[in-house]
């Protein structure tokens, strides 16, 4: 039984892991990137550099200011496996590159894209800033490759574009995106979604909300938090809430703290040379890849200090959050003094990534780059 179930999720180009390794099927292998920007069979590399043709010609794109890229328009059925990216994270018009680049994917000729985030949120490197991340969905090497592997199901077509919002054109971006076309997806297959949130200061005594107006049916698979410590002492004492499937009042599952949820505790620091210091980790499906308090993007003359800001990832690979109806997900600003618990405001940003089956609520409105860089 299990032997059939591993070929039947290979044969749909699904498959993950190294059992499935193994397993001929007839799935069709296609990549696109600047030298095969459709995809096309025996069409890679024809460019010509001063190397002459076939030589490196066009490995990489320019964005210029203002307008939208398609960088993979596939027609067919099939799943996309890999993405790679990198780019500038700073041009000489200014900085937070990887919060002026929006990326966008839409499935099946949707109208509404099912991903909508700034491209370094989307890889884990938030606040305009890059930082390397090593788990299994989302890998960031150094400098700056940026890996997704979340498989992404298409029935009919898909669209991945990314638009420059920054002042002036971003150049050296460099993408590859792999995937499978298949004779059919499952039916029971559903669609990738990431969205993007921020609150500059969050309210005290109200939660912050990651997601909510999900509806259908589907699974959610990881949270990307990134927080800036806006008030003194620890700030980490905020319960993830999961409320599934007509939960109003109270969830039905909770975390006992923010770092908890993250996988790590007490504070994520150990104190060295009779000083407490902040621990950053990576693994697998729980990482805290991110911490700063100054600012190397700003000019000499300025002030580099600022405040405390947090980078951390939780994937759902092991457990996703289940749900047939609707889901809602919040966090809660919490922190604790010697005094006790206290209600926090701080500035918090995040990714939730999602799977469910189309079609899917419309998205809250993405903030202007000015709103979105951090402060």
């Amino acid at each position: 039984m299990l032997d059939s179930r591993l070929h039947m999720i290979q044969d749909h180009g699904l498959g993950f892991g190294l059992s499935t390794i193994p397993i001929i099927t007839n799935g069709q292998s296609r990549s696109i990137n600047a030298e095969n920007p459709r995809g096309e069979k025996a069409a890679a590399c024809k460019a010509a550099s001063n190397l002459g043709v076939g030589r490196k010609g066009r490995p990489c794109i320019d964005l210029p200011a203002g307008e939208t890229v398609t960088l993979a328009g596939i027609e067919g059925t099939g799943v996309i496996q890999h993405i790679w990216i990198t780019v500038a994270d700073k041009t000489p018009k200014g900085n937070f590159v990887l919060r002026d680049l929006v990326l966008r994917m839409h499935w099946d000729g949707e109208d509404r894209p099912s991903v909508v985030v700034p491209l370094g949120d989307f890889f884990c490197n938030g606040f305009g800033r890059r930082c390397e991340v090593q788990s299994l969905p989302i890998v960031v090497n150094p400098w700056g490759g940026m890996n997704c592997y979340f498989p992404m199901p298409f029935r009919k077509a898909a669209r991945i574009s990314i638009e420059n919002q920054h002042e002036g054109e971003v150049q050296y971006l460099f993408y590859q995106i792999n995937y499978t076309l298949v004779d059919e997806v499952p039916q029971n297959a559903a669609s990738f979604h990431a969205q993007w949130r921020r609150e500059p200061v969050t309210r005290i005594g109200q939660d912050y909300t990651i997601l909510d107006g999900v509806r259908g049916r589907g699974h959610f698979v990881g949270t990307y938090l990134c927080l800036t410590a806006l008030e003194r002492y620890w700030w980490g004492e905020g319960e993830m809430k999961f409320y599934i499937d007509g939960d109003v009042e109270f969830p039905t599952m909770s975390s006992t703290g923010t770092e908890d949820y993250f996988g790590g505790a007490w504070a994520f620091s150990k104190k060295k040379d009779g000083r407490l210091v902040e621990t950053t980790y990576n693994t697998p499906f729980l990482g805290y890849p991110y911490y700063s308090s100054s600012d190397e993007t700003l000019p000499e003359s300025f002030m580099s200090d600022c405040a405390p800001m947090h980078g951390l990832y939780r994937w759902h690979v092991m457990d996703p959050i289940r749900f047939s109806r609707d889901l809602r997900v919040t966090i809660q600003q919490i922190g604790v003094s010697n005094l006790g618990l206290f209600e926090r405001q701080d500035d918090v940003s995040s990714v939730a990534y999602w799977y469910q089956a189309e079609p899917h609520a419309e998205f809250p409105k993405l903030p202007p780059k000015e709103k979105r860089w951090p402060r």
